[in-house]
């Protein structure tokens, strides 16, 4: 089967998440002037949005993949614990194995951000040990799952949940009924994880743990990893290499496998390894093989890394990502670096839906684009420095020879979106086949229309609904001079384009 077969194996895969719960709070908005109280930059706050963090996001990551999580962490009784009670019943999750204590803080972290560039991050936390009472409590909430779930999850932030011999505990419960159980470490000593099926550090998280230098090279990782799989009765260790990819290690003598990573442009890192964690729950938990798994954790970890703030790689991303594979793998494919941003109107909606997850602000625009001229560039420039992604949507051959006449296009469809897809200013190319972009529209719901000035407002097809939806509609000049009708009948007549 092909990876993206696999996929579907993951609906409705129940795992336990046990782990350190947080409220992730971020503030997006544009830094453009210094503060004239202070030599610090002035962030124009345009939106906020609260997220599930630490292992809330874990299970924000499964629940995007289709499986089917239950969290198990600590709250306290403040508002930040009310707010995550909100969120797990927006994921559809049952919030009743929270345990609340009431002399303990929710953590929560709030990150301040100018388009994509982070700013400053404020965390509110208590890093204690949880007191007997409140693990005893952890313990019993997995203990009571144990029937109806496949795997587990520890997902270590160091806040407490997850100190002291907990963690062996949850082991012991899991392992003795035959379910795997994944961990996402933190600190050093790692002995209280002993007896898990896998661990799933970062190049640093390993080195610190083995004691070996940061700057090591694979050979030495890979033997560091083998000596803490032997010594801590582990099946394997799962390790992230940032820009080198992945590696898995396995008990034994089978030799490693190592994937390279498949990120184009990096964003933001942050939460990436909760996808890596995630993925690889629901497919162990679906009966995958661990390089199958690691596979597809690998292409989520790609995805979400693109993206900014803790974001998730949802079943229908993926399945782009691995189209666009499929499509590369043809014989005198179009170059990737030209074709990755053309998709389908399926995988275009995937990607403005998480990209507006993710605060981003979202803009469309439309056209045949025939013969791409300075004004179409420049128009197209324009409309991205509105939007922090910009939609082309394309005419297909079909609808242009509708809208021009039989004797055009000039370019294929395929020409057209390849030449749009190479411009800096176009984030994605969708192609539509009727006269109107209004369905599409419609399907991506974007926060921006764009469109020139020689239409008025109340002309801009989608312009309304865009509007109903809190979207803006901005019209933008046009360079003088420059049309696609006007080059073909110069040509005609034999002079210079």
């Amino acid at each position: 089967m092909s990876l993206s077969q696999h996929l579907t194996a993951l609906q409705g895969t129940p795992v336990a998440v046990v782990g350190d719960v947080m409220l992730d709070h971020y503030v997006f908005g544009a830094a453009e002037r210094i503060s004239p109280e202070a030599p610090v930059p002035v962030l124009r706050a345009r939106s906020e949005a609260d997220m599930l963090g630490g292992a809330g996001n874990v299970l924000r990551n499964l629940a995007a993949v289709g499986a089917a999580p239950t969290l198990i962490g600590v709250l306290g009784t403040d508002r930040t614990a009310e707010r995550v009670t909100a969120l797990l019943k927006e994921a559809g999750t049952d919030s009743g194995h929270m345990v609340r204590d009431p002399e303990r803080p929710t953590t929560a972290k709030t990150r301040f951000l100018a388009g994509s560039h982070a700013m400053l991050r404020v965390d509110w936390e208590e890093q204690a040990p949880l007191g007997a009472p409140d693990c005893d409590q952890v313990v019993a909430h997995l203990e009571a799952l144990l029937g109806s779930v496949r795997l587990v999850v520890l997902s270590d932030y160091g806040k407490g949940v997850l100190a002291g011999d907990t963690p062996r505990r949850l082991i012991a419960l899991a392992r003795g009924r035959g379910l795997p159980v994944i961990v996402d470490p933190k600190g050093t000593d790692w002995s209280r994880y002993a007896g898990a099926t896998l661990i799933t550090p970062n190049r640093a998280e390993l080195c610190a743990a083995a004691g070996i230098p940061r700057d090591s090279g694979i050979e030495a990782m890979l033997a560091a990893s083998r000596r803490l799989i032997a010594g801590l009765g582990l099946e394997a260790i799962v390790l992230t290499r940032s820009e080198e990819g992945m590696s898995v290690v396995f008990a034994g003598e089978q030799p490693a496998v190592h994937i390279p990573t498949r990120a184009r442009e990096v964003s933001d890192v942050s939460g990436a390894g909760d996808t890596v964690v995630a993925l690889l729950a629901a497919s162990l938990a679906a009966g995958l093989p661990l390089t199958t798994a690691a596979e597809l954790a690998n292409v989520a970890a790609g995805i979400v890394v693109a993206k900014v703030g803790a974001a998730t790689a949802t079943q229908a991303e993926i399945r782009a990502e691995l189209e666009r594979d499929a499509r590369h793998a043809q014989p005198e494919p179009v170059p990737p670096e030209m074709d990755d941003k053309v998709v389908d109107r399926a995988a275009a909606a995937a990607l403005v839906a998480g990209w507006t997850g993710a605060g981003l602000k979202v803009g469309f625009t439309n056209g045949c684009f025939d013969l791409l001229h300075p004004g179409h560039v420049r128009i197209l420039a324009a409309a991205r420095r509105h939007c922090d992604r910009l939609v082309v949507g394309l005419n297909t051959d079909a609808s242009v020879r509708r809208l021009k006449g039989e004797t055009r296009p000039i370019q294929s469809e395929d020409a057209r979106a390849t030449v749009l897809s190479a411009l800096a200013s176009v984030d994605a190319v969708v192609l539509f086949g009727e006269d109107t972009p209004l369905e599409l529209i419609t399907a991506l719901r974007p926060a921006m229309l764009f469109k020139g000035a020689d239409y008025r407002l109340e002309e801009v097809v989608g312009g309304e609904f865009v509007r109903a939806n809190g979207g803006q509609v901005v019209l933008l000049d046009l360079v003088p001079g420059n049309s696609t009708t006007k080059l073909v009948e110069k040509a005609k007549r034999g002079g210079a384009l």
